[in-house]
């Protein structure tokens, strides 16, 4: 269906105007439309427009939803990146404290133990206890 319009053009004080017409809206739409077009826009003209214009380049319906909105779309992300921060601190509690204490316990308790290297030789001195003794008489006999 295609809708043509014909613009009626007149010339008042040297200058050519298009010629207006009017639309009935119900007056809560008209409202909304005119605080919305105040806002965004210099004319209700422009407006309506730019929102056809909108419609028509997109080629999407009014009725459609275009999707989730940037609100959504942030409540989703920040319920997936709170996931994986409780998914962390889980790791953290049941995984890596306990291990990384079990190390420390390990290498506090345990305390290097001097070893002589393989080639080093150690002269231990012996004290050499005498088991058999003779006797000595006091007169100088076997």
């Amino acid at each position: 269906m295609s809708v043509s319009i014909i613009r009626e053009e007149f010339a008042t004080n040297r200058r050519i105007m298009d010629s207006f017409i009017s639309i009935r809206f119900k007056k809560k739409t008209a409202k909304r439309f005119q605080e919305f077009s105040k806002s965004h826009f210099k004319s209700h003209t422009e407006t309506l427009s730019i929102m056809l214009d909108f419609f028509f380049y997109n080629e999407i319906s009014p009725h459609e939803r275009l999707g989730p909105t940037g609100r959504t779309i942030e409540q989703t992300f920040k319920k997936s990146i709170n996931a994986v921060i409780a998914i962390i601190r889980d790791m953290e509690k049941t995984q890596t404290k306990p291990t990384v204490a079990m190390m420390q316990l390990l290498f506090e308790n345990e305390t290097p133990k001097e070893k002589p290297l393989i080639l080093e030789k150690k002269i231990i001195e012996e004290k050499k206890e005498v088991r058999f003794q003779e006797k000595q008489n006091q007169n100088n006999e076997r």
